[in-house]
């Protein structure tokens, strides 16, 4: 029985047809998935998710960053793998080249990049602080502040809203850009310990301080001075104040009872601010630290100088060094030398 030509010539076209649409397909398919889509100008950018973010606005962002080479090739690929299904938050990196499949499967496995949070000794408020935080963060501000606000959260770390500060050690750490107010803080106290090791905790101990109380003196001492080299003899003078229990008398506590460290001169008005701040006033420590004091003033404080100074006045020259003094007598005659110089230079305020 002879074949059929027609139907030969059916099946072979039917089968040519069958090659040709698997091969456009499969150009399609390999285009899509592996093709670069990803342009960057400075060979990367960062993609944020936010943690209620949908599919279009993922798509949106993307829009706006102008990363895309074919958009229409990544909706493909991100269809075909079922990612506007499973939107994770997060900060990605974009690198440029990157094809869809890397870009997508990145973005379902969340793997997001880490950034370098960096804290400084400049920060002299927990609303400062928080302000701070939440440039690198998800979280605004004011979930923040209310985290460091919680006395019930705060004192499971054995804290006070009025010393949280001090459980911030100036660094730069590692975190990711989702992370929790409360895992922020969890962080923060885990680096605290570390930081306060066995040897720095022996030290306060034999200071007869608690290690919020030398954070606490360890930040006027690195308000008081810039001179690494001076924060010790500085520290010592406190310390000797401390166990005579004479009122610290220290400026920058001035400065922050009246909210204002432009100050540049602090004047008798200032000395009656009625502040638990005010070291004139008050004798003893102030409820917390005045700034996140960096490690150099809280091993300052730890390794003080050991001497019989109970005063120091800043030099006339505007060094940033200071004269110390033993008695009070040598005391003022420094103290008028350097307001003589404030005038000269026309600082009355």
């Amino acid at each position: 029985m002879k074949k059929n030509p027609v139907r030969r010539i059916a099946l072979f076209l039917t089968a040519f047809a069958a090659i040709i649409t698997a091969t456009v397909w499969g150009i399609r398919y390999y285009t899509a998935y592996f093709s670069a889509n990803v342009k960057v100008e400075h060979g990367q950018a960062y993609l944020y998710i936010p943690g209620d973010a949908t599919f279009e606005q993922v798509l949106d962002s993307l829009r706006t960053m102008r990363v895309l080479r074919n958009e229409a090739r990544f909706m493909q690929v991100a269809q075909w793998k079922k990612y506007p299904e499973t939107i994770r938050p997060g900060r990605y990196k974009l690198t440029n080249g990157m094809n869809n499949r890397l870009l997508v499967n990145k973005l379902i496995a969340g793997l997001q990049e880490p950034l370098r949070l960096t804290i400084s000794g400049n920060i002299r408020s927990n609303e400062r602080l928080s302000a701070v935080l939440a440039r690198y963060v998800e979280a605004d501000s004011a979930g923040i502040l209310a985290v460091l606000r919680d006395t019930a959260l705060v004192s499971t770390y054995g804290f006070k809203p009025a010393t949280v500060m001090g459980l911030f050690i100036p660094n730069t750490y590692e975190v990711y850009w989702t992370i929790t107010p409360t895992a922020l803080l969890q962080r923060m106290h885990k680096e605290y310990d570390s930081f306060w090791n066995a040897q720095r905790r022996e030290k306060a101990s034999t200071l007869g301080m608690s290690q919020q109380e030398v954070s606490t003196l360890a930040s006027i001492v690195y308000e008081e001075s810039l001179k690494n080299d001076e924060m010790p003899r500085i520290a010592g003078v406190y310390i000797n104040r401390l166990k005579k229990k004479i009122p610290l008398q220290a400026d920058p506590t001035l400065k922050y009872a009246a909210g204002d460290f432009t100050l540049k001169r602090v004047l008798d008005v200032h000395k009656f601010i009625d502040s638990p701040y005010n070291t004139y006033k008050y004798r003893g420590l102030p409820p917390g630290p005045i700034c996140i004091p960096p490690p150099v003033a809280i091993d300052a404080v730890l390794n003080c100088e050991q001497h019989d100074y109970l005063y120091f006045c800043a030099k006339p020259d505007f060094s940033g060094y200071h004269n110390f003094s033993k008695t009070l007598t040598q005391h003022n005659q420094y103290a008028d030398e350097y307001r003589r110089a404030l005038n000269r230079n026309g600082i009355y305020r």
